[in-house]
C-alpha cells in the first residue's frame, strides 16, 4: 500500500495567499523602497545633532558635544518671536485652511452642472501647483511700492495713502495668511469633496422630506460625514506645527530684513543664521527638535480626540 503524502494546510494556505497578493506586493515595492531610502536611512544623520562636526575627521568621527547644538535655538534674543510666529501662523493655517476647504467642498457639491463642477476643480487647484517663486512675483505685482496694483489702483480708489508694503511688518500676518489660503484651499477642498461625493444622497432626500433646510442638512449630515476627514487632516497638520513653508516665509516677503519681526520662522531663522556658518550640527539639531515637538503635539492631539471619539483617532 503506497503512502499518501499530504501537504501541510498551513504552508499551502500561506503560499496561496502569497500568490494571490503578489501583484499588490509588487506594486507596494517601489513605494517601500522610496520610504526606506528617503525617510529611514537619513535618520542615521540625527547623530550629527549631538556632535561638533569636524570635516577633517569625518561626520561620524567628529567629537560629541551633548546638547550644545540645541542651545543655539534658544540663546538668541529672537528665539521667542521665531517660535511665536511659527506656531501662531500654523494655527491660523490649520483653522482657516480647513474651514475654507470645507466651505468650498460643500459649494462644489452643490453645483449641478458637471462641466462647471469639473472646470471649478481645475481652476481652484492651479494655485497649489504654482511654484512659490512665481507666487512671490504675483504678490509683488500687487504690493510693489512704485507700480503695484494696490498702491496704483485700489488704495487711490478708497482715498487712502500708498503703503510701503515691504517695509511695514504689521501688514504681513494678514498678507501671508491670505496668500497661504489662496495657494492651498483648492487642494484641501478637493480632499473634502472626495469625501462628500461618497455620502448617500438618500440622506439629503429624507431630510428634505422631513422639512430640513440647506443649513440643517449641512449641520446634521454633511459636517458629521466630514468629521473623520477633518480630524485626520488636522492631526497631520498638527504634526508639522513647528515647521513652516520655507518658500512662503522666505520668497513671498522677498527676504526683506524690515519684515523679520512678523515673517521670521524657525526654518528661515535657521537658514539665515547657518548659511554663513555652515554648521551641520546646529542645523540637524533644529530639525530634530522640530520633529520631537511635532510628535508630542500629534500624540497630545490624538489623545484628546480618542477621549472624545475613539473611532476618529489615528491610533
Amino acid at each position: 500500500m503506497k503512502a499518501v503524502r499530504l501537504n501541510s494546510p498551513g504552508k499551502k494556505s500561506t503560499f496561496a495567499k502569497l500568490k494571490q497578493y503578489l501583484p499588490l506586493y509588487v506594486m507596494m515595492l517601489p513605494g517601500l523602497i522610496y520610504l526606506i531610502i528617503n525617510n529611514y536611512m537619513p535618520m542615521a544623520g540625527l547623530l550629527l545633532a549631538f556632535k561638533r562636526v569636524n570635516y577633517s575627521v569625518g561626520l561620524f568621527a567628529s567629537p560629541w558635544c551633548g546638547l550644545q547644538n540645541f542651545e543655539y535655538l534658544f540663546s538668541s534674543s529672537e528665539a521667542f518671536a521665531v517660535f511665536r510666529n511659527t506656531i501662531l501662523y500654523n494655527l491660523a493655517f490649520i483653522i482657516l485652511g480647513n474651514a475654507l476647504g470645507v466651505f468650498i467642498a460643500i459649494a462644489l457639491d452643490a453645483i449641478h452642472s458637471k462641466f462647471f463642477k469639473r472646470f471649478s476643480q481645475v481652476v481652484i487647484l492651479i494655485p497649489y501647483l504654482l511654484s512659490t517663486v512665481i507666487v512671490s512675483y504675483i504678490v509683488y505685482a500687487f504690493l510693489s511700492g512704485n507700480n503695484g496694483f494696490m498702491n496704483m489702483t485700489i488704495l487711490p480708489m478708497l482715498g487712502l495713502d500708498t503703503v510701503s508694503w515691504y517695509n511695514t511688518p504689521e501688514y504681513w500676518p494678514v498678507i501671508l495668511v491670505v496668500v497661504y489660503l489662496w495657494m492651498t484651499f483648492g487642494y484641501s477642498s478637493i480632499l473634502y469633496y472626495s469625501t462628500l461625493i461618497g455620502i448617500d444622497k438618500s440622506y439629503y432626500e429624507a431630510a428634505s422630506v422631513d422639512g430640513a433646510n440647506v443649513w440643517a442638512q449641512i449641520r446634521h449630515i454633511t459636517i458629521p460625514a466630514l468629521r473623520p476627514t477633518i480630524i485626520t487632516l488636522v492631526l497631520l497638520a498638527v504634526g508639522r506645527i513647528c515647521y513652516s513653508d520655507f518658500g512662503l516665509f522666505y520668497q513671498i516677503p522677498m527676504d526683506s530684513g524690515l519684515l523679520y519681526s512678523t515673517t521670521q520662522t524657525i526654518d528661515t531663522y535657521v537658514y539665515r543664521s547657518l548659511i554663513n556658518l555652515n554648521d551641520i550640527g546646529r542645523s540637524t539639531a533644529s530639525g530634530f527638535l522640530q520633529s520631537i515637538l511635532g510628535f508630542i503635539c500629534v500624540f497630545i492631539a490624538n489623545t484628546v480626540v480618542a477621549k472624545i471619539d475613539r473611532e476618529s483617532s489615528l491610533f
